[in-house]
């Protein structure tokens, strides 16, 4: 079984990933949230920073890239390898609507002879391996159906499947059978990605979906980062232990002191932070009111206060709540 923390922009970059790799076990291999593919023929170094080799040697990533133009991405896809990674992702499955609208992402899903036309172009020349991401379609699961029969075509790597339509973005339910279909039509090995959020979750999708040995978590990590653990020794306690907590702690102290070294003042490093307690508050017992004490905090000291004050309550809960809309 191979567990894969799903991109998460905005929050899994290379400081999270190894300082989730530090504290946490379970998880195998992350992917990066993706780069855009760019017109210029010229890059600055800083534009790949986050998959620099010595920004990720604690836990082994996959690039991705959004691109609708295949030349774009052959351009980006090829300075990735020369960093040393043999497998890129071309992301087909991100619901914005800024991205949608200029048809990528899940945008270009209801277009499958421009997606045949892009893997015609790019798999006749790309020097590396080519795994895909994507939705069941933009507005409707039938537009999937129509994909496979090019998709079938191709060499590809892996296909990662979010069961949900891009007009959902994170919200509604996945469904589930229309994974099942894409179980029958595919020819490629599937992954599995969406709310995967508890012990119990995995297990139902797993005795349903017996074939499929890999799976992508995003927000169920974010909210509990022990759940791959978790997931491979079939244990969720109702509680956390005082030393888990204390593990919490201090990957929270490790995140702290990462990011003020690297973001531009106090402003950028506070916002950071409670963009990161979204989903770290579900670990109490009282998540919505943990997240409007974070939120108030216009100061770093005042945010350190705060997150004192929330350990040291040990109001620590590990089954999150459903109320935020999750998926990975």
């Amino acid at each position: 079984m191979k567990i894969i923390f799903a991109p998460i922009m905005g929050v899994t970059d290379h400081v999270y990933r190894q300082a989730f790799a530090q504290f946490f076990s379970g998880v195998d291999l992350a992917m990066a949230p993706f780069l855009s593919s760019v017109q210029a023929r010229s890059i600055k170094p800083a534009y790949l920073k986050d998959l620099l080799p010595e920004n990720n040697q604690s836990l082994p990533v996959v690039p991705q890239i959004l691109s609708k133009d295949p030349d774009d991405f052959l351009f980006l896809a090829h300075k990735i390898v020369d960093l040393g990674y043999s497998t890129v992702n071309w992301n087909l499955g991100c619901p914005s609507p800024t991205v949608i609208n200029k048809r990528r992402g899940s945008g270009l899903l209801p277009f499958p002879g421009l997606i045949g036309q892009f893997l015609d172009r790019v798999l006749a020349d790309f020097r590396g391996k080519l795994s895909i991401k994507l939705r069941l379609g933009r507005y409707a699961a039938e537009e999937i159906e129509a994909l496979w029969p090019i998709f079938n075509q191709y060499p590809l790597a892996e296909i990662i499947v979010h069961p949900r339509l891009g007009r959902q973005l994170y919200y509604g339910s996945v469904d589930l059978d229309a994974f099942g279909c894409c179980l029958t039509h595919s020819k490629h090995r599937l992954v599995y990605n969406g709310d995967i959020r508890t012990v119990q979750d995995f297990r139902d999708l797993s005795a349903r979906f017996p074939t499929i040995d890999s799976w992508m978590i995003g927000r169920g990590l974010l909210m509990n980062p022990f759940l791959a653990t978790e997931i491979r020794s079939f244990h969720n306690p109702s509680l956390k232990s005082g030393k888990e907590m204390a593990i919490l702690r201090a990957f929270h102290a490790e995140l702290y002191e990462k990011y003020k070294g690297v973001m531009c003042g106090p402003s950028h490093l506070l916002s950071r932070m409670k963009g990161f307690w979204s989903y770290f508050a579900e670990n109490f017992c009282n998540p919505d009111k943990v997240r409007k004490k974070i939120h108030k905090c216009n100061t770093p000291d005042q945010y350190l206060t705060v997150v004192r004050s929330l350990f040291d309550s040990d109001g620590f809960d590990s089954s999150p709540s459903r109320k935020t809309p999750v998926s990975g």
